[in-house]
């Protein structure tokens, strides 16, 4: 669908480690299309590779020059939708991504930063997940996979662009995929759809974030 409207760009992974489905694909797919506070949504799959992943962010970026970019990953084992605070620059995979790529110690961009700190008002947005009644968490770490190197790569190419917000926000398995791995935490389709929606609404209505305490002991 063609709009002269601004647009927010929504990423999602292919499926990965013998999955058959990723819940954050499953997602942004969901909300393609869609309009948000004026704002026409295009989501886009990204494949979990080293790599080629930021290869086809970077090719979207130029498509559709977005003013809002949100990659969405899935986090195995997480309970809540956590909104990722920093990306750094670290390959440094547990297991074989889907083009059987397993990067130990590499930097995401040589010669770059060792961190980049999202852009999108985490706070903010953690508050209107929870004033929703949805499970939602501020993180600390993106790992140190291909989500992490989407993260990062990201946040490196909007370095200089302010005008174009960005982060990365993880989700927990789907209902289905819990069964296959001991009772894993989960959460339904349709709450992590409504989640991502409230967090495009609040990135686009936001312009400070809010201060309110969201940090980790561990």
């Amino acid at each position: 669908m063609k709009s002269d409207l601004p647009r927010v760009l929504l990423t999602g992974f292919d499926p990965f480690g013998g999955e058959t489905v990723n819940p954050s694909w499953e997602a942004v797919r969901r909300l393609d299309a869609q309009i948000v506070r004026r704002h026409q949504v295009i989501a886009l799959q990204l494949p979990t590779c080293f790599g080629q992943s930021l290869r086809a962010l970077r090719a979207a970026l130029t498509r559709h020059a977005p003013v809002l970019v949100i990659s969405v990953g899935q986090a195995g084992g997480r309970s809540r939708v956590s909104l990722e605070r920093v990306a750094i620059n670290i390959d440094d995979a547990r297991i074989a991504d889907n083009a059987g790529r397993e990067p130990v110690d590499r930097a995401v961009v040589r010669g770059a930063p060792a961190a980049y700190f999202s852009t999108l008002p985490i706070k903010a947005q953690l508050a209107a997940l929870q004033k929703a009644g949805l499970p939602a968490e501020i993180s600390q770490t993106a790992g140190t996979f291909v989500c992490n190197h989407v993260f990062y790569g990201l946040m490196h190419a909007l370095r200089d662009t302010p005008r174009v917000r960005g982060g990365f926000v993880h989700i927990p398995f789907l209902p289905e995929q819990a069964v296959a791995h001991a009772g894993a935490p989960s959460l339904s389709l349709d709450v992590i759809v409504a989640s991502l929606r409230v967090i495009v609404d609040t990135a686009l209505a936001t312009r400070r974030d809010a201060r309110v305490a969201a940090g980790a002991t561990h």
